[in-house]
């Protein structure tokens, strides 16, 4: 049997030493504190959905399988109050039918992959594999009769041409035809290539059956909604001739279920999407915005008559990230789960219009769906609190009942890192807001070797949800500062595209005016501080280490280092719009906002961690700043992750090497400090 321990083991075997932690007195005091070993007994929660009476809960349940270095999900169900907390299944993703008899669910099955199955929820619990698809199912919606289930697939396209050499005797072994690539968009990060295939929306008995293809042509189609009288599906796609090359645009669509006709609902130049049919079916809501050249822009809620006439924007002035949205059951408007600021909370848009404010706190709390009768569940998380299950009413969202505490039993007696929020002024007279996690055993009198972590995206918002990787870094005695500067989300629109034509730029301001403050506060080991972060992180920190040399070591992964390179082998064509000209016109700005341009000015160590198989930020941006680093003689280590895609921490594996590498190059760094090498 492989025990934690062991398991570890064959981690640091890599070369790694599990680091004791750098601020001792924490064993001296006899504090227990996160370590790597309790990552791997975590659980998550998920996709809570109740049943139309009210009374029961099922759920996904997540877990590490520590054996085959992967994550494994099941489906879970409890009463409403939280009794009765019980394993159901092997899968992921149930919902309810409309009556409340049956859940569907998608777990392994045959030939196959991802198959979609239906349970009777009586006492016999009879199970049924509904599909035999060769591809996987996504976005399961029931009939609003619960006879069918609707859901989306990809679809291998034939190439657009191909040839077929002549002379192969019988049984000969040649090498594979070559792919045909004509398409802009011919492959996705954690997908490789899309097979010049096109994701459709399809319908299939929910006592299982042939599924059979609603949508057609050469366009992806997004998750299909019924209408309640079951005669249409509404989604959100492009059908137009060029609709490959057409940035920035969308339309609302539907489908006739019986006949299979599609018609067009909206028309307007710029964004329609996430279409959402009301309980009487008279309204359909989406989510839209003008067409523009901005680099963030919130979306607007809309409404129109089912027949796509009569469109209005029902949430005003309204300027934050939508995560979710859902209808009332009286019809009166839409419940939506909003992130502002670095928190997730519940508002509501009324068909009069206007938005309103249901729940209000320093947490990330997500309505998941609600019964007949208004009973609500959602998931819930903070700074020193995993997310679990909450339920509540929907007349009084603060009034939460936690359901679940699935991760009590590792965390028991564990001291967990302070989160301290801060907001501060850099340039331009921003306010910018960011947060500190502190060792367990804090002292204001000590000296902290500090991490400045950066977000990715760049539109992404850190927040105040539990964060295993931060406070297992802040057990090992470091001050973590994550902060969300110009470019972040959750701060409205004008916030978010204040870096336009200017990324990187001021957002390398507010990241130094973070850290600045954080020094102020007296704490700080100055000749010790340390930067990090992937994807929008990792071409902030190979920026950062360009423009000073105040941190003694960075780790700059999965970047962009050449803009110029990057445009034309990322996984979307997208990004050469991201630029006020293309390269061939005018390629100064692509360089004046390539790290590489600056890697001259580097003395920083800086490791670069990519995963071998990023389609993203591919992997030769890391190969391009690595060389040049050793070209000029910096310290710089390039660690290439296996099995991965974008970013470094899809394994569970991979995520114990990201903690590990990072402290090993930072310690291996240090100005003046004791290695630790326990």
């Amino acid at each position: 049997m492989i025990t934690r321990a062991s398991f570890l083991t064959t981690v640091a075997s890599l070369g790694l030493a599990l680091l004791a932690p750098v601020h001792a007195e924490a064993q001296a005091a006899d504090i227990k504190t996160i370590d790597l070993e309790i990552y791997l007994e975590l659980e998550s929660v998920s996709n809570p959905q109740i049943s139309p009476d009210g009374t029961e809960i099922v759920y996904t349940r997540g877990w590490v399988d520590k054996m085959n270095d992967s994550r494994e999900s099941s489906v879970w169900i409890m009463n409403a109050d939280g009794s009765k907390n019980r394993f159901l299944v092997d899968g992921s993703g149930p919902i309810w039918s409309p009556d409340g008899t049956r859940i569907a669910y998608t777990a392994s099955g045959e030939p196959s992959g991802s198959q979609i199955f239906v349970r009777w929820m009586d006492d016999e619990g009879a199970t049924s594999q509904v599909t035999r698809l060769t591809k996987s199912p996504s976005g399961i919606r029931w009939s609003p009769d619960g006879e069918q289930l609707s859901f989306s697939m990809n679809v291998d396209g034939e190439p657009a041409f191909t040839v077929s050499p002549p002379g192969r005797p019988d049984g000969a072994e040649w090498t594979a035809s070559p792919k045909v690539v004509t398409r802009a968009d011919y492959r996705q990060d954690r997908v490789g290539y899309v097979d010049e295939g096109w994701r459709h929306i399809f319908v299939v008995p929910a006592i299982g059956g042939t599924a059979r293809q609603l949508t057609d042509g050469d366009w992806n189609h997004s998750t299909g909604e019924w209408t309640p009288d079951g005669r249409e599906l509404v989604f959100s796609s492009l059908r137009t001739e060029d609709a490959e090359l057409t940035w920035r645009e969308s339309e609302v669509y539907s489908v006739d279920v019986a006949s299979e006709q599609i018609r067009q609902l909206t028309t307007r130049r710029g964004q329609d999407s996430s279409p959402l049919p009301s309980p009487l079916g008279d309204l359909i809501a989406y989510r839209g915005a003008d067409f523009h050249d901005d680099t963030y822009r919130n979306s607007g809620i809309y409404l129109m008559n089912r027949d796509g006439s009569n469109p209005r924007l029902i949430s005003g002035d309204f300027d934050r990230s939508i995560n979710g949205m859902e209808w009332a059951n009286d019809g009166s408007g839409l419940y939506l789960t909003v992130s502002s600021e670095g928190t997730r909370n519940l508002h509501f848009a009324s068909v009069d219009g206007g938005v309103r404010q249901l729940s209000d706190g320093e947490h990330m709390f997500a309505l998941s769906s609600f019964s007949d009768n208004g009973r609500a569940v959602g998931t819930f998380s903070a700074p020193q609190v995993p997310s679990d299950i909450v339920a509540f009413d929907l007349s009084d969202p603060e009034a939460r009942n936690q359901l679940t505490r699935v991760n009590d039993d590792v965390l028991v007696g564990v001291t967990l890192g302070e989160v301290e929020e801060i907001w501060y002024e850099s340039v331009d007279d921003y306010q910018i807001q960011g947060w500190i996690v502190k060792p367990p055993d804090f002292d204001p009198n000590r000296q902290y070797p500090l991490m400045l972590s950066i977000h990715g995206g760049p539109h992404g918002m850190y927040n105040v949800g539990f964060n295993f990787g931060w406070q297992e870094h802040a057990a090992n005695g470091y001050v973590i500062l994550y902060t969300n500067p110009r470019g972040s989300s959750g701060y409205g629109s004008a916030f978010g595209n204040a870096i336009k034509n200017a990324y990187p730029g001021k957002d390398f301001d507010d990241l130094m005016n973070g850290v600045d403050h954080v020094i102020d506060q007296g704490y700080i080991d100055e000749d010790n501080m340390f930067v990090y972060g992937c994807s929008g992180g990792g071409v902030l920190t190979s920026w950062v280490v360009g423009h000073t040399d105040r941190f003694a070591a960075a780790s700059a992964n999965c970047p962009v280092t050449n803009w110029l390179s990057f445009v034309g082998t990322t996984d979307g064509i997208g990004w050469y719009r991201n630029f006020e000209n293309f390269p061939w016109d005018d390629p100064s700005e692509h360089l004046r906002r390539s790290p590489l341009m600056y890697v001259g000015n580097v003395a920083t160590p800086t490791m670069l961690m990519t995963g071998e198989n990023d389609l993203r930020t591919p992997m030769p941006q890391t190969e391009e700043y690595y060389a040049a680093l050793k070209v000029l003689g910096v310290p710089t280590a390039m660690i290439r992750f296996q099995d991965e895609w974008h970013g470094t921490s899809s394994n569970p594996s991979n995520f114990l090497r990201t903690q590990l590498f990072l402290r090993k190059w930072f310690e291996m760094h240090s100005r003046g400090r004791p290695m630790t090498d326990g």
